[in-house]
């Protein structure tokens, strides 16, 4: 059931590249001591490739893409069990069945078990190499539900009103911004706190490489915890998943109830953009947690900006 959830976002510098792993398992371990419940760290965070020329940067994340069933992974698991927390380690580069280059968020339960894996649906274009996933995620933790996305998903308000309607309290979004539009990011992330009332815990990359600026809000969209610069830094603190429950059933500020929103013998509303369409018998908020959807067959293909 909602209730309590101590969160520990990390904001820190990515690891290289096949770094020893122990550092990282005793940085868990550190904040697991604190109390935390579930430890966040930014996209990406154990695939750093910045110290490489920018020519050289996706060579490299490709050549060191993993399996889900390979080694890296159940010593992601390991260290989460170890520690006895949910873990979210940013995202890695993953090799797909298929021989694709995927950009994965990966979600471990306190047993180990991997909960979730979520593929960057909408990659950076022209400069990410990686191919789009095609499903949103999200995972039940404790009783509650965690969507999960990547950095310029946030973008895309679809993504964030998606892993709503599955039922997300907390969308965990990892990022790895370097850019100046971080700035825009955290506007964002109140956005889409506001138009989906949820929990929106937003990681980014600290300096030198990233910018910064991780941020915490809470379903009416007021920032419970921020970083104001690009400092490595830990953003603590425990979310109280009942408010979700409480201002969808009263409002934003009291008024505002998007998601209820329709009756059901009003007009479906067909929507062009993806072929997509509104019916109002389904617009309530999905109940059972741990479930993803793929996106629908008739979603136009969505060809590389190169």
């Amino acid at each position: 059931m909602p209730g309590q959830l101590s969160v520990a976002g990390v904001q820190a510098a990515p690891r290289p590249i096949g770094a020893e792993l122990e550092p990282f398992a005793a940085d868990v371990a550190r904040h697991a001591a604190a109390g935390a419940r579930l430890v966040v760290y930014p996209e990406l965070h154990l695939f750093g490739a910045d110290h490489l020329a920018a020519s050289a940067r996706n060579t490299a994340l490709g050549a060191s893409a993993v399996a889900l069933d390979g080694e890296l992974v159940r010593t992601l698991g390991a260290i989460a069990a170890d520690a006895g927390v949910w873990l979210v380690p940013g995202s890695i580069c993953e090799r797909g069945p298929q021989g694709e280059l995927f950009n994965t968020a990966l979600a471990f339960s306190p047993d180990g078990a991997l909960a979730a894996s979520y593929r960057k649906i909408f990659p950076w274009r022209p400069f990410e190499p990686y191919v789009p996933g095609d499903r949103f995620v999200v995972f039940d933790l404790d009783g509650s539900t965690v969507g999960l996305d990547i950095c310029y998903d946030a973008w895309f308000p679809e993504v964030s009103r998606h892993l709503a309607w599955l039922g997300a309290e907390v969308i965990v979004n990892v990022v790895k911004t370097t850019t100046p539009d971080r700035e825009q990011e955290v506007v964002l992330a109140r956005a889409n706190s506001i138009a989906n009332q949820v929990f929106t815990v937003s990681v980014n990359t600290a300096g030198p490489v990233g910018r910064g600026r991780s941020i915490v809000v809470d379903p009416e969209g007021a920032v419970l915890a921020e970083s104001p610069g690009d400092e490595e830094t830990v953003l603590a603190l425990d979310l109280d998943l009942d408010q979700v429950a409480h201002v969808r059933e009263h409002g934003t500020a009291g008024v505002n109830r998007m998601w209820s929103q329709f009756r059901p013998e009003d007009a479906v509303i067909p929507l062009p953009l993806y072929a997509g369409r509104i019916d109002p018998r389904d617009w309530a908020i999905q109940s059972r947690a741990a479930q993803s959807s793929p996106l629908p067959s008739t979603t136009p293909s969505r060809q590389p900006l190169l």
